[in-house]
């Protein structure tokens, strides 16, 4: 059994979110149990270190590179570990690291696998957010998903991007560019993309 419980479904996120401050045992600790093949460990280390990226993120940020290397690893689990990650960290990227690894964390888009791709899609309102530089750039790769995403599940990733645009509130031409990609998705032969396009134009888009 692990000391700090993190292979137990009950344990205290935030409890140990602030410990491992203080304790670099727990943190090397989670920072391997990121990389976990125990889903259990895997979840609840990831949570505590996603934790810590919200409330004390310049913490965290000494480890982007250990973060990007999990990016770039071509396993899934670390890619979602990672997407998560840096993108909460871009809330402190002071040195401008997000910038440097742009194309390789939306490169993911251009893959052939729906889970990484799609939580990057999931993502990227908070990048925006955090880095408004670089929202144009990000609105390009969300609403290019039927050129660039190799998978067979296009339609489905088409749905977390208009769930992401209806988190940006549209300027200036930008209205115009969104609204013709979401007004194109209303033939879709997918019904849930059709549903989330209707939506964005009847109900949940920004106003």
């Amino acid at each position: 059994m692990d000391e700090y419980n993190l292979d137990s479904r009950d344990v205290d996120i935030k409890k140990l979110a602030k410990e491992s401050m203080q304790n670099m045992d727990l943190f090397i600790k989670l920072k391997n149990g990121i990389r976990s093949g125990d889903k259990t460990l895997r979840t609840n280390s990831l949570n505590v270190l996603l934790t810590l990226s919200e409330n004390n993120a310049e913490f965290l940020y000494h480890h982007w590179d250990y973060f990007h290397e999990m990016l770039k690893s071509g396993n899934v689990y670390d890619q979602y570990g990672a997407i998560y990650l840096l993108a909460s960290l871009t809330s402190v990227d002071t040195e401008n690291k997000f910038e440097s690894l742009f194309d390789e964390y939306y490169g993911i888009m251009e893959g052939e696998k729906i889970m990484p791709a799609s939580h990057v899609v999931l993502n990227s309102a908070k990048i925006i957010s955090n880095k408004p530089e670089l929202r144009s750039a990000i609105i390009k790769k969300l609403i290019n998903t039927d050129e660039t995403f190799k998978g067979m599940q296009k339609d489905l990733l088409k749905v977390y991007a208009i769930e992401t645009l209806r988190k940006i509130k549209p300027e200036g031409e930008e209205k115009v560019i969104i609204e013709n990609f979401i007004r194109s998705q209303l033939n879709n032969s997918s019904s849930k993309t059709r549903s989330a396009a209707k939506c964005y134009i009847d109900r949940c888009g920004p106003n």
